[in-house]
């Protein structure tokens, strides 16, 4: 059987020395702050905010939230994300939106310097540039870092990055590509999927479709990390058949309870992060 790549000891890990940082800040007068804006009440988005408010409370970081309801006009919101980027005391946003016109302009407004969750254009831009302008977005992040907590080195690997949106497939192959790896970024439409899967050390699932990679996309001695988050009939599904993977590679992570567990954890590293760097 493949070792599994649970999320839970990787992220128990990050917050207990990210709590060590926390210490330290508060020492000199500063309190690592998130705030959380939430445009309605989707039960994603309320889900997402638990494990952030839980995993900053691990680490040592306070974290409210700004709740507007879900019809708030553009005004208000920008209004509000304004006056994020003007509060000297926060230093870290994590913005929750329904709509995806919203969201945009939010993003648009937001400070990278506040930027923890990786959604600002100049936050993005940092990611392909090198520079600190900003985050790298939470959940690719969280893939390096899962890697790292099992001691799987990506540097001389092939990759195959399955996925190609702005939030985890293109940051995470610009990551891996500066951690020396050599990165296909691939999706659901490449020709031979499965092939080029099989061909590479390290396989990330990031398409958003359960299952799409099936039996015939692993070889042994892989690294499978499945990203997917997909709710099913079934329950939450991944992109990965866990079970083939299993059968097959050398270590898999699960879903539920591997990179989305770290995901988390990473919000509260990048506001012990935008703490440090702001003081």
């Amino acid at each position: 059987m493949a070792q599994i790549l649970s999320g839970a000891p990787a992220a128990e890990a990050m917050l207990a020395g990210l709590s060590v940082r926390a210490r330290a800040l508060r020492e000199r007068g500063v309190t690592p702050t998130l705030v959380i804006l939430r445009v309605g009440a989707q039960e994603a988005s309320r889900s997402y905010e638990r494990a952030a408010k839980k995993a900053c409370t691990a680490a040592g970081v306070e974290s409210f939230t700004i709740e507007l309801p879900e019809n708030a006009h553009m005004d208000a919101v920008l209004h509000a994300v304004r006056s994020i980027n003007a509060e000297a005391g926060v230093h870290g946003a994590l913005l929750l939106m329904p709509f995806k016109k919203t969201e945009q302009a939010a993003c648009r407004e937001l400070a990278a310097s506040k930027d923890v969750d990786g959604v600002s254009p100049a936050s993005l831009a940092s990611v392909f540039t090198g520079e600190r302008a900003g985050f790298a977005p939470c959940t690719a992040r969280a893939v390096l870092e899962l890697l790292d907590y099992y001691g799987i080195e990506p540097r001389g690997k092939r990759v195959a990055v399955v996925g190609r949106s702005l939030v985890v497939g293109k940051p995470l192959a610009m990551l891996l590509t500066a951690r020396d790896a050599t990165v296909t970024l691939c999706h659901s439409r490449t020709p031979d999927l499965p092939g080029l899967c099989r061909s590479c050390d390290i396989v990330v699932a990031a398409a958003g479709q359960p299952g799409l990679l099936g039996a015939d996309c692993f070889a042994p001695g892989q690294v499978v990390v499945d990203v997917g988050t997909n709710v099913t009939p079934e329950g939450l599904r991944g992109d990965v058949d866990f079970e083939a993977a299993c059968g097959t590679a050398a270590a898999v992570s699960p879903v539920p309870g591997g990179v989305g567990r770290v995901t988390s954890a990473v919000l509260a590293l990048h506001t012990v992060e935008a703490a440090e760097r702001q003081n």
